[in-house]
């Protein structure tokens, strides 16, 4: 441990919990008791540097959730925040959430029915099976609301379309394909685009041949 003067740290603080780790980003390691804390921004066990044993300890991040009402989204911490609720969906963590936000719900012991997750995108790849067969499905869904697209696994479709209280199903419409991926490549081009043309008549899928950027042979092998 460095040695700071008198002037540059704070003693004889209290921390009830919530507040501090001994480890970074483990909330369930919370720290409780006296503290004290340097200029640089460093905390550390005890009432004063004096007391003995030591260890640092670390800020556990946390969120204004006040800030969100209703219905708001943070795509950069990857959660949205309904009416005391938070839902943690996957974004680039493909186990669902922003650590920061899940340590906190963690933290805050918020009860597992409130947290739920919302769709990411999560494309099926076809298989050498699916090649032999010459189609497979590729699974989407459409915020109900707003011209938004998703691709995702079948998983996730299934939670949706089952109403899974797991997921944010509400806010999504579900959609499926049959995609076909080998044979004539003029007319699988043509039948993917005439399956696609029809999903958008039938389900009122404005610009979602936008969506798939008129790839009407992606996947053709």
């Amino acid at each position: 441990m460095s040695y700071y003067p008198l002037s540059q740290i704070k003693t004889n603080l209290y921390t009830n919990g919530q507040e501090f780790t001994f480890t970074p980003n483990a909330p369930s390691n919370s720290y409780v008791g006296s503290y004290w804390s340097t200029s640089d921004g460093k905390f550390f066990t005890g009432k004063t540097p004096q007391d003995t044993p030591s260890s640092e300890i670390f800020k556990i991040p946390q969120i204004d959730f006040s800030k969100y009402s209703n219905i708001a989204t943070n795509p950069t911490l990857n959660y949205i925040a309904t009416n005391g609720g938070f839902e943690v969906f996957g974004g680039d963590n493909p186990e669902g959430g922003d650590p920061t936000v899940l340590n906190y719900i963690a933290l805050k012991n918020i009860p597992e029915n409130t947290v739920k997750s919302l769709p990411y995108y999560n494309p099926v790849q076809p298989s050498t099976q699916d090649y032999q067969v010459g189609e497979f499905r590729r699974y989407f869904c459409k915020k109900t609301n707003e011209l938004i697209y998703i691709e995702i696994d079948k998983s996730t479709y299934d939670k949706l379309v089952s109403k899974n209280p797991q997921i944010m199903w509400q806010l999504y419409t579900p959609i499926n394909l049959a995609w076909q991926i080998s044979g004539n490549k003029e007319k699988v081009a043509i039948t993917n685009k005439n399956i696609v043309l029809l999903a958008m008549q039938r389900q009122n899928l404005s610009r979602f041949d936008e969506y798939l950027k008129f790839d009407y042979t992606k996947y053709f092998q």
